[in-house]
């Protein structure tokens, strides 16, 4: 066969750059200028060769190199026989010369070594009598010893493992080995490793006769699924001979361990192995490196958590002593299934699919190039794969294959997971792990990035046979497959949850009523059945509904599954679902929309509060869509919408504009109707924003306040028009509303009243009796309106803050109450008026009675020592007689120590002592007031921080917990786990326990404050 190289014309060099170019090489002129330059070029078949292989430039500076160092070791003309006349041979060369420059380097060391890539021909016998072999061990002895542990010997492991690498990926590269193969073989190289690195450890180690070693293969090792350069996990165990001591001869079987592990990570001249990783042991680092069975089983029956388990579902022996490898896998299986029984087993698989989401969220940059830790990467599939695993091999035997493929065939054939899926998965898994080996390969260093180079895409792409854009072609491959893993990892738990209850025809199998209900159970539903029933009546049939809810649950069962209350999601959702079912916009904006869908499983699943709200009024799914939709609405928006309301049931006389829509309902009653669904449109947007984490407690406090004033008003608008409309006559008595306590603060919560006093003043020349019976009536009649059966949470208008209480009239004129103020007032009545706003009713008589009460609750030089002392007593009254009987009261947010009392009555007496000469004190928020103490000095800084912070934890315990159970309590849930730890997480917390730490500290610091600045103590 001619050379390329026989002719140097002119025309010759330009043609065989030319070809060269074609042939795929990137420096053409660069491999023209060496093949000339070689004293004997290679034949035309052999740059065909070279040029389909994955970088031809690679390739041919390898074959260059390598045969002049062929030739000195005497085995270059057998070399260049066989490129000639042996194409496989030929093709295995190449292919490992132009994909592998670690290879190649090996091959320029150890030229002999090609033999292993000829045609037919592998290394003498198996890996492990090979390797044993190589570090002078006798690989039929019982224990093999090698001939030493010095630098000789870690090389010639290194040497005969290489070489066996080197055949391995000859066959790999050339498509005659599967990728499954390739990486069972791969472990089975490094069980040999072990094997001989043990041997070594016994030349090391004098006393190793004292005892019995095994080592396990965990992780990928274990699971006969290694990567070409990967750190091996592995666990210890051992025992003492008979007649041994067992301290002595576990000192022994650590030294032994330990020599191992070093005889493989050691560096040496021709590199190391890989490291030993030992750290899937009980108590990982910190627990001893070997231990005894008998140990193993104590720590795994008493202390072992979930995800230690999931480790062992690929633990096997793979060196040391097999009978005592084999005592422990037979020890270790049936704990492992027994675990998976637990009380705990559900919240761990909960933790562990939190902790893995959460992991994926929090990528680093380089996170869209990783194989392995990326969206869509082979930690997607592996992970489903073994959670499904232990959810379902505990009662099904066959589900517990070792290997990632053979599982996931396994749970195909039983039906759980759809065929479909299974067979996309192992396709992207595949793939995956293809090109993991290819990245690995060339270097022989471990990573498990996508090169962001274009050579190395390159190079990928023509490994992978892609043409004739191979970067591209490449990239948009990669690309597929890790949308598609991640498109079906976010449905695999429940995609077949929808098979088994759907009557769907076909020969797929199905997951069988209980192994449903198992899985439901481990995504945290404490009901499966009646989850199962729920699906069901969701999915069933084949209406254009139905097959839209078909693709929607498994993803929403996710969701509802990360949620605190999952089974309270999916009955919301189909509640809500049989509300607007036959809406057209509906499934198709939870179809399209994706943040809709998954906002909507959040609250359905963590709110009882805003899911009654949400199924009253179903049409406000829609402000979901965004977070501008749940935006607060300003209050001058709310009152304009609020009196057009009022306005549109009443004509300009004060009668009605029409027919009542509902018999036995007046005007009056529809226009509250109608402001009392604007109030529960309202309350579910700011419900929701709060979940969400769209708004601050304050934000809250003044949103609920407005809703609250908006709704009062057009109430109050309305009983007016009322008594207006049946008296033929204006109202005689000109009316306002003062807003009390936290709806006077603008600190109104979910399940606050709305504390109120009602105040008149005749109009001139009006009967003062008749004017006090059309207020009377006025204000009773408002409290009648907000009080009728509703679809919204109740709004009770509470008066007893009031002079004289329950006692005294519901309402007063202006003139009874400066007369009753200016003789009877006690100070808890100055104190209560810190919080009067006058915020509904006519503008005159608001700005009349604010002036009124001013000198009252902000007398001129503050109260005197004796008023302070009766305000302290009845602190005291009150932390010793409301509490309720029974309660903790440490984790009484309202009045605990620590708590909303106690921080509120320190702004109140700093504002009953100097709000007459700091203006800023003369505020009703009791944030706002610690502010102004601040400012004026009244107040230490770090103090405030201190009270303000207790304040907002305790203000927001009580909102969440009304969120999550739907009714109040000023009691931190401690005997209610699932509720407890729904208002943890709605407030952010990982576990309830965490929540309940800071609490208490906030608190303690937060009273300890109290007690200086409120009571005066040292």
């Amino acid at each position: 066969m001619e050379s390329v190289t026989e002719s140097r014309t002119p025309e010759r060099r330009s043609s065989l750059a030319g070809r060269l170019a074609r042939l795929g090489f990137t420096d053409a002129a660069r491999a023209e200028r060496l093949l000339l330059d070689a004293e004997q070029g290679p034949a035309d078949d052999l740059l065909d060769a070279l040029g389909g292989t994955a970088d031809p430039d690679l390739a041919l500076d390898g074959l260059l190199r390598l045969l002049p160092c062929a030739d000195e070791k005497g085995v270059g003309d057998e070399l260049r026989e066989a490129l000639a006349g042996e194409p496989a041979t030929r093709e295995r060369i190449i292919a490992v010369l132009g994909v592998s420059a670690a290879l190649g380097d090996q091959l320029v060391r150890h030229p002999e070594h090609w033999r292993v890539l000829r045609d037919e021909e592998t290394p003498d016998g198996n890996a492990r009598d090979d390797l044993l072999a190589a570090v002078g061990a006798d690989p039929g002895a019982a224990e093999p010893v090698a001939s030493g542990s010095g630098r000789e010997t870690l090389l010639a492991l290194r040497v005969a493992y290489r070489r066996r690498l080197l055949a391995l990926a000859g066959r790999d590269l050339t498509g005659r080995a599967d990728v499954a193969d390739v990486a069972a073989e791969l472990a089975d190289l490094a069980a040999a490793a072990l094997e001989a690195g043990l041997a070594i450890a016994r030349a090391d180690v004098p006393e190793h006769g004292s005892c019995r070693l095994a080592v396990i293969g965990m992780g990928k090792c274990g699971g006969r699924e290694l990567n070409y350069v990967s750190d091996v996990d592995v666990i210890f165990v051992a025992e003492a001979r008979e007649g041994e001591n067992e301290d002595a001869a576990l000192r022994a079987a650590t030294r032994l361990a330990s020599a191992m592990m070093r005889s493989c990570s050691a560096s040496t001249e021709e590199g190391a192995l890989w490291e030993v990783d030992a750290a899937l042991r009980p108590e990982g680092k910190a627990g001893p490196l070997v231990r005894t069975l008998a140990s193993h089983r104590a720590y795994y029956e008493r202390w072992a958590k979930t995800w230690e388990f999931q480790a062992l579902l690929k633990a096997r022996p793979v060196a040391g002593d097999a009978d005592l490898g084999a005592r422990y896998l037979d020890m270790i299986t049936p704990i492992v299934w027994d675990a998976a029984e637990g009380e705990s087993f559900v919240e761990d698989v909960q933790a562990m699919r939190r902790r893995v989401e959460a992991d994926l969220n929090q990528r680093t940059a380089d996170s869209e190039r990783q194989l392995k830790l990326g969206p869509g990467g082979l930690r997607d599939v592996e992970f489903a794969v073994q959670l499904l695993q232990l959810v379902h091999g505990r009662s099904d035997e066959t589900l517990r294959a070792r290997a990632t493929l053979d599982a996931l065939d396994d749970l195909s054939r039983g039906g759980y997971v759809g065929r479909d899926d299974a067979a996309a998965l192992s396709s992207a898994y595949r793939f995956l792990r293809r090109v993991e080996h290819l990245v690995q390969l060339h270097r022989l260093r471990r990573t498990h990035l996508v090169p962001d180079d274009e050579d190395g895409l390159r190079r990928l792409g023509r490994a992978l046979g892609l043409r004739p854009d191979p970067v591209k072609e490449f990239t948009a491959l990669w690309r597929r497959h890790a949308r598609e893993v991640r498109r079906i990892h976010e449905k695999l738990f429940y995609r077949p949850l929808l098979l088994a209850v759907a009557r769907l025809p076909g020969e797929e199998a199905r997951l069988t009523p209980a192994a449903a209900g198992a899985r439901l159970e481990a995504l945290g539903f404490a009901d499966p059945a009646g989850a199962l029933r729920h699906i069901e009546a969701l999915t069933a049939g084949v209406s254009r509904r139905a097959a839209i809810q078909r693709t929607l649950l498994p993803v929403m069962l996710g969701w509802f599954a990360d949620a605190p209350d999952p089974d309270a999601g999916l009955l919301g959702f189909r509640q809500v679902s049989d509300a607007l079912g036959t809406t057209p916009w509906y499934l198709r904006l939870l179809r399209d929309e994706v943040t809709v869908a998954e906002r909507m499983a959040w609250i359905l699943g963590s709110s009882r509060y805003a899911t009654d709200l949400l199924l009253r009024a179903p049409e406000a799914v829609a402000l979901l869509g965004s977070d501008t939709a749940l935006a607060p609405r300003p209050i001058e928006a709310l009152r304009t919408e609020a009196q057009a309301a009022v306005r549109r049931h009443f004509d300009s006389r004060g009668g009605p504009a029409g027919p009542s829509p509902q018999r036995g309902r007046g005007p009056a009653e529809e226009a509250v109707a109608a402001v009392r669904a604007q109030r529960r449109r309202e309350l579910f947007r700011v419900a929701v924003a709060d979940l969400l984490g769209l708004v601050d407690v304050r934000t809250v406090g003044e949103v609920l306040t407005g809703i609250a004033t908006v709704t009062v008003e057009a109430a109050l608008q309305a009983a007016t028009a009322k008594i207006e409309a049946e008296t033929g006559e204006p109202l005689p008595t000109r009316l306002a509303v003062v807003a009390m306590g936290r709806f006077g603060g603008h600190e109104l919560g979910y399940g606050s009243d709305a504390d109120v006093m009602f105040v008149h003043d005749p109009e001139p020349g009006a009967d003062e009796r008749a004017a006090g019976r059309a207020a009377h009536a006025a204000a009773e009649e408002l409290r009648r309106l907000l009080s009728l059966p509703a679809p919204d949470p109740p709004l009770e208008i509470d008066p007893n803050l009031r002079p004289e209480g329950r006692q005294g009239p519901l309402v007063r004129t202006l003139a009874s109450y400066a007369a009753y103020y200016a003789r009877w007032s006690e100070p808890w009545e100055a104190q209560a008026l810190l919080r009067a706003d006058p915020l509904i009713g006519d503008p005159g008589l608001r700005d009349r009675f604010r002036a009124l009460i001013d000198p009252v609750r902000w007398p001129d030089g503050g109260i005197d020592d004796d008023a302070v002392r009766q305000i302290r007593r009845l602190k005291a009254r009150m932390e010793s007689e409301r509490l309720p009987r029974g309660v903790d009261r440490r984790l009484h947010t309202k009045l605990g120590p620590g708590g909303l009392a106690d921080v509120e009555w320190v702004a109140q007496i700093l504002q009953l002592q100097h709000a007459h000469e700091v203006p800023g004190l003369r505020t009703t928020r009791t944030l706002d007031a610690l502010d102004a103490a601040v400012e004026a000095r009244l107040l230490d800084a770090e103090d405030a921080a201190v009270l303000a912070e207790a304040w907002c934890l305790a203000t927001r315990i009580r909102g969440s917990i009304m969120l999550v159970r739907g009714r109040a309590s000023d009691l931190l849930p401690n005997d209610h786990h699932r509720e407890r730890s729904a208002v943890a997480r709605v407030l952010g917390y990982p576990a309830a326990g965490d929540l309940l730490e800071d609490y208490r500290r906030y608190a303690r610091r937060a009273r300890a404050v109290v007690d200086r600045v409120f009571y005066g103590a040292d």
